[in-house]
């Protein structure tokens, strides 16, 4: 049995992740999850270019998103991420998003993906090994 797979990213905010009121705007809130996601697949052993060169991706299938408090220009953030639970043939992780020098909670965000072969968008079954890798998440 393996520990709960876990990540913890790195952004400093940029003007191109401001709006014109100079905070994060909520696409770049997006875009800094999806990169500790993508770390995060791959901890889980989901190698992205194998992956695509099997055509079978991790699609995220639903987001919940609550937005606490503000970043701004030049912000250094760090993105938490963790594989929450495991239900049939999708699963979800969580991220918070927060401001590295206080530990400041800015965001929570939870995804739900499934893996899918494309083009033709077919789900796939969860690896096997997944629920005995990480029993306790398994619903």
């Amino acid at each position: 049995m393996s520990a709960r797979p876990t990540i913890v990213t790195r952004e400093e905010v940029m003007f191109f992740d401001t709006d014109c009121g100079g905070v994060v705007h909520n696409i770049a809130y997006l875009r800094m999850i999806e990169t500790a996601r993508t770390k995060l697949a791959g901890r889980m052993g989901m190698q992205l270019r194998d992956m695509a060169e099997r055509k079978e991706f991790p699609v995220v299938v639903r987001t919940e998103i609550d937005y606490r408090k503000p970043a701004v220009l030049g912000d250094e953030l760090e993105i938490h991420g963790l594989l929450e639970g495991i239900e049939g043939i999708r699963f979800w992780m969580a991220f918070e998003v927060r401001r590295a020098s206080c530990q400041t909670l800015l965001i929570s965000c939870r995804q739900q993906l499934a893996l899918v072969r494309m083009p033709a968008g077919k789900p796939l079954r969860l690896p096997a090994d997944w629920t005995e890798r990480y029993p306790a998440l398994a619903r």
